[in-house]
């Protein structure tokens, strides 16, 4: 019995520092690669960007002769013929208009459609849930040629309110899906508390609810922003013709056709960096928000 337990003894008091040492080691290894990879992928990212801002501030020459190099003197009129002469001003403000309308219809309309499926229980509700979540497997080029014409006949076609519709409708579905699941993970409590303190429903909504779902709603609020604001595809084929109704990537796209040929690299350059200042704004601003409406649902 005496050998048994000094042979029993040095391998339970060693055995869980053997295991622990290569898991120890596992995760070490784990921790690099993960690490390494978001570094390369973070260069990947940031080089472009940093390199497209250099550049507009470099002439054309500069740009032609040692792209890589640093501009010799902050060429600033580059942003003031880019956001005049190739009229990127004006559809930057056509965005903005735009993508407010878009995103404030959208958070409204997918806030509300969310809460009821998360909360109440009503004939139907699954059937009606998942043809809202349906709308993610549907790409939007598929769908190009009939609402063309559906837009069209609406009498909406080449207008901004047909636009902003249009966008509100192809990100309902992301934002359904997103703050269904969000609504469940608020306390009960709370709501059966207002209720029986004589709420109404619809104050309970907007006075009780909504301020509690504030992180998911600036996560999904952020999202639909990007994505409206990189837009192009859908302004392509609704607004046609005038010019002066044009979203920001399409006039990029103009700009970049006519710099290709006139070689104005510097005055692309320029707009390029206009267009993407507001997106690098929103995420600084709001970053922290956006990690916290990812990682509540979890949490809860």
């Amino acid at each position: 019995m005496k050998v048994l337990d000094s042979v029993d003894t040095p391998v339970t008091a060693a055995g869980p520092n053997s295991v622990d040492r290569p898991l120890r080691r596992e995760l070490g290894v784990a921790n690099t690669l993960s690490h390494g990879f978001l570094l390369v992928w973070g260069l990947l990212t940031v080089l472009p960007l940093l390199w497209m801002f250099i550049s507009s501030f470099k002439t054309n020459g500069e740009i032609l002769a040692d792209p890589w190099s640093l501009p010799g003197a902050l060429h600033l009129d580059n942003w003031a013929r880019a956001w005049t002469g190739a009229h990127i001003g004006r559809y930057f403000l056509n965005s903005m208009v735009v993508v407010a309308g878009s995103v404030s219809l959208t958070m409204l309309m997918g806030a509300t459609a969310a809460y009821v499926f998360a909360r109440y229980e009503f004939r139907g509700r699954q059937v009606v849930y998942y043809l809202f979540v349906g709308g993610l497997m549907f790409p939007v080029f598929l769908a190009l040629v009939p609402l063309f014409f559906v837009v069209r006949n609406a009498g909406l076609f080449n207008t901004w309110l047909g636009l902003i519709l249009v966008y509100a409708a192809y990100s309902l579905p992301f934002t359904v899906f997103f703050l269904t699941a969000f609504f469940r993970t608020l306390p009960t409590s709370v709501a059966e508390a207002a209720l029986v303190d004589g709420c109404g429903h619809f104050r309970l909504f907007f006075r009780v609810m909504l301020p509690m779902a504030r992180p998911g709603l600036i996560s999904v609020a952020i999202f639909n922003f990007l994505s409206h604001w990189n837009q192009f595809l859908l302004p392509q084929v609704l607004l046609q013709g005038d010019e002066s109704k044009w979203m920001l990537a399409q006039g990029l796209f103009a700009l970049s056709v006519s710099q290709g040929y006139a070689g104005d690299y510097a005055r692309l350059f320029a707009g390029l960096s206009i267009a993407v200042l507001p997106v690098l704004a929103v995420y600084v601003a709001f970053q922290r928000q956006v990690q916290a409406g990812l990682t509540a649902g979890q949490l809860k």
